[in-house]
């Protein structure tokens, strides 16, 4: 690996140590605008059920816990460090109860079947091991006719060529892609009868 991609890795794929405390002040200013549009395009609810995968500092954590005040907000992310972060701002709810924060990867999520009516992930897909293991897995902790967001920034590496394809193939139903400034955000349905 080279070294840049091992300073990009501990930063921002994979924050650790100081470069992943920089990486989490920097994700949670960079990311903010894109979460805040792609969680109006999931259309969050107050009771919804929600995951996110990979949530960094927690500032969309943050965004969905305010949006669901009768719901549930978990999260996973493999960096112990964005757990912290995450943690710290979100400790209010986190003792309420309200969300749930977990370090572990996309492709073996701890939770069970059929547990949220919503998915997203903003700047993470990317940087997942292997992409389609991580969206069967989102799939499987989905209620039928849940929906899933991937957003992306400019910034962040990820193409949309493709992600319609490879969410059909896991199957997801009703794949689009939005652009805007802030980025692009990939959305689709898990079937209600699987």
């Amino acid at each position: 690996m080279s070294i840049v991609r091992t300073i990009f890795m501990r930063a921002f794929g994979r924050p650790q140590g100081v470069l992943g405390r920089l990486g989490g002040v920097i994700m949670a200013l960079l990311n903010a605008d894109c979460g805040a549009w792609v969680i109006d395009l999931l259309e969050v609810h107050p009771s919804d059920t929600v995951l996110e995968v990979g949530f960094g500092p927690g500032v969309i954590i943050q965004r969905l816990a305010n949006l669901t005040p009768s719901g549930h907000v978990a999260g996973i992310d493999q960096s112990q460090e964005m757990l912290e972060q995450a943690s710290a701002r979100n400790a209010v709810e986190i003792r309420g109860q309200r969300v749930d924060l977990k370090c572990g990867s996309v492709e073996s999520l701890s939770f069970n079947d059929n547990s949220f009516g919503k998915v997203i992930a903003i700047n993470s897909m990317q940087v997942w091991p292997d992409a389609k293991l991580g969206l069967r897995e989102a799939r499987r902790v989905m209620t039928p006719g849940g929906r899933i967001s991937l957003g992306f920034t400019p910034y962040s590496g990820q193409r949309n060529s493709g992600l319609l394809e490879i969410l059909t193939e896991v199957g997801f139903v009703e794949a689009q892609v939005v652009e805007s400034a802030k980025g692009f955000c990939a959305l689709a349905t898990k079937p209600s009868q699987t």
